[in-house]
């Protein structure tokens, strides 16, 4: 795969027709040390993805010239396999469902965190061998008895038979990163808006976001041995959560 940019660094075609979302992607991007292209039509973005100087494509829905879907189309009908991300307000499943059948090898539906759409670039270029940097964000991390990987966005225990395997969100691996680092200390719901919803002012948030995600990752993660579910995550109340130390 040739995937270059003049600065060296891993290129990403951003087309998106919005400016301020479309410059918010590239100050993203850039600040992850990617190199961000910006293209404000599916037509010129079809024209540049053609050229295979990106290692991936964030594809917005709703696009003037070409949607998103017919450049997808088109780019997998020539037999272009650069990893796409596709973009888009319309969360309908038959709407994701087109996407992927478009030949998307991932869909994001807006409103999305810096954090969510990090892991999920990361993941796309690690997977398409594009990446091939190790850096904390990537790097598998222990939550308990617990591997977790976000390269594969899976959290795996125990061997043989007793061995199991949990799909997380990149969402749920950044809350879980999160309360690892901070292992037997309480995370509040702010530093959870803030550092894994990426909410500049937090503060000013009302919400009941965490307290649902948090519910929802308990119920997958299940029981630790010999205790109750739940407990990989405890809620301290009025304060927050806590990974027991």
């Amino acid at each position: 795969m040739r995937a270059v940019s003049t600065d060296s660094k891993i290129a990403v075609l951003v087309v998106e027709d919005e400016e301020p979302i479309r410059s918010g992607l590239c100050d993203v991007l850039t600040f992850h040390g990617y190199g961000a292209e910006p293209v404000g039509r599916g037509d010129d973005g079809l024209a540049r993805a053609r050229s295979g100087d990106h290692a991936l494509v964030l594809l917005d829905v709703m696009l003037p010239g070409l949607d998103g879907f017919e450049v997808c189309e088109s780019l997998r009908a020539e037999g272009c396999q650069v990893p796409v991300l596709m973009l888009t307000a319309r969360g309908a499943e038959e709407d994701v469902l087109r996407g992927f059948r478009c030949g998307a090898d991932d869909y994001v539906v807006k409103p999305f965190s810096v954090a969510e759409l990090t892991a999920r670039v990361e993941a796309l270029l690690r997977r398409s061998g594009a990446l091939d940097r190790e850096d904390p964000a990537s790097a598998a991390f222990d939550f308990g008895a617990l591997r977790v990987d976000p390269g594969s966005l899976c959290a795996r225990s125990g061997t043989g038979e007793d061995a199991r395997a949990v799909d997380l969100t990149p969402r749920d691996v950044e809350v879980l990163r999160l309360l690892a680092r901070e292992r037997g200390r309480i995370v509040s719901r702010r530093a959870l808006l803030a550092e894994v919803w990426g909410y500049p002012n937090p503060d000013r948030v009302e919400t009941r976001s965490v307290d649902m995600h948090i519910a929802k990752l308990r119920k997958k993660l299940g029981a630790r041995s010999g205790s109750e579910a739940g407990d990989w995550i405890e809620t301290v109340r009025g304060a927050g959560y806590r990974h027991p130390a």
